[in-house]
């Protein structure tokens, strides 16, 4: 039986895998998908060949982990509870324009297009593999949703596909046409808090409503009880000033 790998091992082996997937990246963006060979990987990740190949047998692998890598950054996982849909469209949004952020993704991007003619097979990868296990995310916490009864949503794929619309093309596509794009924190936040407004105005249930009226309701009552006591206060002082008089 082969023993265990060490912590100390496991630990090398990830730096590694790391120093790679870095030194694949940028040389796919500078060479191309296709004249970069897993040799020149590996001499500029400052890595063995067998080292490499251990980890990555293949070129295609070797993209495969770019993307799973790309996207893993957010917990696709950690779905928020349903219940309160301003609240857990807020949370996945924000994990979403962090995500766009990064300049790794917007790299990606640019491999994937850039070999699109010659190799279709990465966009599909990187679909696969890294957009659509997102996506997918999303579109279950939409459900979830409905079936708590906080939105109204037929299709769930496409109001997935409206939500994080509304954040990718404001803040991640106009970065690949135009090199200095940036957003500043406070755009962010503006950008993913429309987009949720947005949601919430079209998919938000009576329920969700009526919840946000009880308390505007109930404020305007506060306001007029308010009002109603300084009436009566003035009305009292005005009686005391003409008994005086």
């Amino acid at each position: 039986m082969t023993p265990a790998p060490s912590a100390y091992h496991q630990r090398v082996a990830e730096e590694k895998r790391a120093l790679i997937v870095r030194a694949a990246t940028e040389l796919f963006l500078e060479v191309g998908y296709d004249r970069a060979s897993l040799a020149r990987v590996a001499d500029s990740a400052g890595v063995s060949k067998a080292t490499l190949f251990k980890q990555f047998p293949t070129k295609a692998a070797l993209f495969d982990a770019i993307v799973i890598d790309s996207w893993a950054e957010n917990d696709v996982a950690d779905v928020p509870p349903a219940g309160d849909l301003t609240a857990g469209l807020t949370v996945l949004g924000r994990r979403y324009a962090t995500l766009l952020s990064q300049p790794e993704m917007t790299a990606l991007f640019r491999i994937v297009i850039a070999e699109l003619p010659r190799f279709p097979e990465l966009a599909k990868a990187h679909f696969s593999q890294g957009k659509l296990p997102y996506f997918e995310s999303v579109r279950i916490y939409l459900l979830a949703e409905r079936d708590a009864g906080a939105a109204d949503i037929a299709d769930p794929e496409m109001a997935a596909t409206q939500f994080l619309g509304m954040i990718s093309n404001y803040l991640f596509w106009p970065s690949l046409l135009l090199p200095d794009w940036t957003v500043t924190p406070t755009r962010t936040t503006a950008v993913v808090e429309e987009a949720v407004r947005t949601m919430v105005a079209r998919y938000g249930t009576d329920v969700h409503h009526r919840d946000r009226e009880v308390v505007t309701a109930s404020a305007a009552e506060d306001a007029q009880g308010r009002r109603e006591v300084l009436a009566t206060d003035s009305a009292n002082k005005a009686r005391d000033c003409n008994r005086r008089t």
